[in-house]
């Protein structure tokens, strides 16, 4: 199946989970910033949740599919087809989608999912180092990408339980565990309000607010960051890095987002509000074998219903 892209949309790329195994050589993790999404959608549509699938940002794209397949979308709220959900398209039906309603990123899968290259073991599009998608780059009007000729059915009329989906706002709450220069800074991430400025990527997002100063603790060594990691640089303002952030930083890290609020972190846009409080690393864990034990739930309620 050919899948053309009519208009790309502000930055639209074919991503999956990520090169793992790489960062000791340096290469970033990358894949979908809002890597949950992507799990789910491709779940929706009956693939492997680590398919390749389109993420898209601010602006959405247009899309004409070749042949009748089925989609699903998910993440921020860009119109078209509704979220959460699989929905079959015909034949030479196009898919647009606009600006964004709410949040950040938009993810759309496709039964099969998206047929390129995997370079370091993954589809995904790294931009920074050209790599992977499609020649490493960002989506251009009328390229081609190439899809499985897949149309699986919807058996019934169901609907998964909103429960769970991550809890989406323009100015969430993150939780975060200590980092380890966490006791080194007069103020703490919880002492305020950030906001997120325009310097916001898929490499991270630089917040403004309340400085969080560093009052003392010796001049660092380079350290590993991850998706996550709360930096502060000198001017302490809070960097708070996501899929493509690089494999050391200099920086002191005051804290790390727990990942099952990265989704939340990932659909923050320039002039959104976030806040932060601190739980035991305990609880971060905890919370992520809450969450993976729903998303074991809703892949035993979904076989059989696509096929």
């Amino acid at each position: 199946m050919a899948l053309t892209v009519i208009r790309a949309g502000m930055l639209t790329t074919v991503q999956d989970l990520g090169r793992r195994g790489h960062r000791a050589d340096g290469v970033p993790l990358g894949g979908a910033v809002d890597a949950f999404a992507l799990r789910l959608v491709n779940l929706l549509v009956g693939n492997a949740e680590e398919a390749a699938g389109l993420e898209f940002t601010l602006v959405g794209p247009e899309l004409e599919f070749s042949t009748a397949t089925t989609i699903a979308v998910g993440g921020g709220d860009f119109g078209g087809p509704p979220r959460w959900q699989p929905v079959r398209v015909r034949a030479g039906e196009r898919v647009k989608f606009g600006p964004a309603r709410s949040g950040c990123r938009g993810y759309l899968a496709l039964a099969g999912g998206i047929d390129v290259p995997a370079v370091l073991g993954s589809r995904g599009t790294y931009l920074r180092g050209k790599l992977g998608g499609l020649d490493g780059r960002a989506l251009r009007d009328g390229d081609v990408l190439r899809a499985a000729d897949l149309a699986r059915e919807v058996v019934g009329r169901w609907h998964i339980d909103e429960r769970i989906l991550p809890a989406y706002t323009a100015a969430p709450t993150v939780r975060v565990v200590r980092g380890a220069q966490a006791g080194e800074f007069d103020g703490t991430l919880t002492d305020g309000e950030f906001k997120v400025t325009a310097k916001a990527d898929r490499m991270g997002v630089r917040l403004a607010g309340p400085a969080v100063g560093r009052s003392g603790g010796a001049e660092l060594v380079s350290a590993t960051v991850v998706p996550g990691t709360v930096q502060v640089p000198p001017d302490g303002q809070p960097i708070v890095l996501l899929a493509d952030a690089q494999t050391i930083g200099g920086y002191p890290q005051i804290a790390h987002v727990a990942s099952v609020d990265l989704p939340l972190v990932a659909q923050l846009r320039p002039g959104d509000t976030v806040r932060f409080t601190e739980v035991p690393l305990a609880a971060a864990h905890e919370l992520v074998l809450t969450r993976e034990h729903a998303l074991a739930m809703l892949r035993e309620g979904l076989a059989g219903k696509i096929c």
